[in-house]
């Protein structure tokens, strides 16, 4: 909560602080077990359709026909896993480096690493908030937050944990 610290004016508070839910975690884990099993269905495939279309493989052990595959195989294999590592770096780069914090004058979005994107609305400005869960968002209780500003445009929030605790924040700050 750097950026929101360092922002805060002297009259200003702290209402509520949005943080991501567990089920984030685990969309990026995901990422990298996806990207395990393509890698194994690259190189299962490839030994099949060698193996039986192809001419045959010599060797008699599985991991004998892996190192006989063509290299563009193996390679294919290993950027099918690359880019799931990727997609998990970034997943949790932007866990990292998004702050939501709601406070007693207005509601702070900021997201990025080296670009920095900030989407602040003033507590006053708020027109409506609304909740948007799936079904396992209402069961494990994580779901998005648009909150809608008058004239001044819609912040839509990342997937965040008890979502309708950050609604009744925004509704505390405006009361205050």
């Amino acid at each position: 909560m750097l950026y929101v610290q360092q922002s805060l004016n002297k009259d200003e508070e702290l209402v509520y602080v949005g943080h991501f839910h567990w089920m984030y975690n685990v969309q990026a884990v995901m990422a990298i077990v996806w990207g395990v099993v393509g890698c194994i269905a690259v190189i299962v495939g490839g030994v099949y359709v060698w193996d039986h279309y192809l001419g045959g493989l010599e060797a008699d052990t599985y991991l004998g026909k892996i190192r006989e595959l063509h290299p563009a195989i193996r390679l294919g294999a290993f950027l099918v896993f690359v880019l799931s590592l990727l997609r998990f770096a970034q997943m949790m780069v932007v866990k990292a480096t998004t702050e939501i914090a709601v406070t007693t004058s207005r509601l702070i979005f900021k997201r990025g690493l080296v670009a920095r994107y900030v989407g602040e609305m003033s507590i006053d400005r708020i027109e409506g908030v609304n909740v948007l869960q799936t079904i396992l968002g209402r069961i494990f209780n994580y779901g998005r937050v648009m909150v809608r500003g008058m004239g001044v445009g819609e912040v839509i929030l990342p997937p965040i944990a008890d979502p309708i605790a950050f609604r009744k924040a925004i509704d505390r700050a405006k009361s205050i």
